[in-house]
């Protein structure tokens, strides 16, 4: 009797656990993964400041807006982020709603929607995350065009194209570095097509934990995951802006339409923006979108200013509208 008693109970338990870690949830973030941007830090700095829990979701842009979509009639997520190109679609498709948060005058025109619809919280600069002993000797590759060397086969990683923001913003490096525009691909199409020849891992999440590990040697990556491989695990890491070129890209938050949590949510974005979220971004290796200088112990981790200058803003509103022929062509032709 006792027994069945007690798998009555844990039964109970099993049934209530789901309700009761959805009820401690102050706040639920779509896409704020731990492993990137380190988010883990900031939602750590959240509850301690604003008293709020916030479950740790390690969805890509895509999936988040996906799943704001199918909950649309009956939201769950109060809060969605996004890579900015993803925040363009997400206003397009009703997902969010406006919300200008504490200190969004001092954000730059060109990161924020001007309807307060998405606004950037900090940027990246993309190029290549290598795990130096996962080699094998080999050399850290300088350029673009030095992955389809034979020697790199197996060795190089990129976030799929087709779902992450970041896999789609290593599309539009390429490109450009090589000579391409928004009105022309070939160049990008061109590459893959010459890499998947060279059997490159094209994985859909965040990808941070397989470079420490090794398992992926060179990924196409921010510098803010390299620089905190290189300065807090153990390992030898590198960043580098290939020698071709590459861009900047801001990740952006927006307030979920009709949001279960709205008031809660609104804080947490001024949160963000705050000088003292700001701050938080910085020590990740992250450039705040509002003009704060970086702070001098973090500026000196950085590759020098001389490499950055290889790295171009573009305009992500005008490469989202392209966004949708090159997923085509990819999946049509490298795929």
């Amino acid at each position: 009797m006792k027994t069945i008693r007690f798998a009555l109970l844990l039964l109970a338990l099993a049934c209530l656990a789901p309700w009761q870690s959805a009820k401690a949830a102050d706040v639920i973030c779509y896409n704020c993964p731990p492993e990137w941007a380190d988010w883990a830090s900031m939602l750590k700095a959240i509850k301690a400041d604003l008293h709020y829990d916030i479950p740790l979701d390690n969805k890509n842009s895509g999936q988040a807006l996906a799943q704001i979509l199918a909950e649309k009639a009956n939201p769950v997520g109060d809060i969605g982020y996004f890579g900015v190109n993803f925040g363009i679609k997400a206003k397009a498709q009703g997902a969010l709603e406006p919300y200008k948060p504490a200190k969004w005058d001092e954000v730059p025109a060109g990161l924020k929607d001007p309807d307060g619809y998405w606004t950037t919280i900090h940027s990246g600069t993309l190029g290549l995350f290598v795990n130096k002993d996962a080699l094998g000797g080999k050399p850290v590759p300088a350029c673009w065009k030095d992955l389809l060397k034979p020697e790199y086969k197996g060795m190089v990683g990129y976030l799929d194209p087709t779902s992450a923001a970041v896999g789609y913003v290593g599309a539009v490096a390429v490109n450009l570095a090589l000579g391409g525009s928004s009105k022309n691909f070939d160049p990008a199409i061109n590459y893959f097509k010459e890499l998947h020849k060279n059997d490159p891992i094209v994985p859909k999440q965040t990808s941070y934990a397989r470079v420490v590990s090794g398992e992926i040697p060179i990924l196409f990556d921010y510098d803010f995951n390299a620089y905190r491989a290189k300065y807090s695990e153990k390992g030898n890491f590198e960043f580098v802006i290939p020698c071709e070129g590459s861009v900047v890209f801001p990740y952006v938050v927006g307030l979920v339409k009709n949001a279960p949590d709205k008031d809660k949510a609104k804080k947490v974005l001024d949160y963000l923006l705050s000088d003292k979220g700001q701050a938080i971004w910085t020590n990740a290796y992250l450039r705040p979108a509002r003009p704060i200088e970086l702070p001098a112990a973090v500026k000196s981790k950085f590759l020098p200013d001389s490499d950055y200058a290889r790295a171009k803003a573009v305009d992500w509103g005008e490469m989202e509208n392209t966004e949708k022929g090159f997923v085509d062509r990819y999946l049509a032709e490298v795929h």
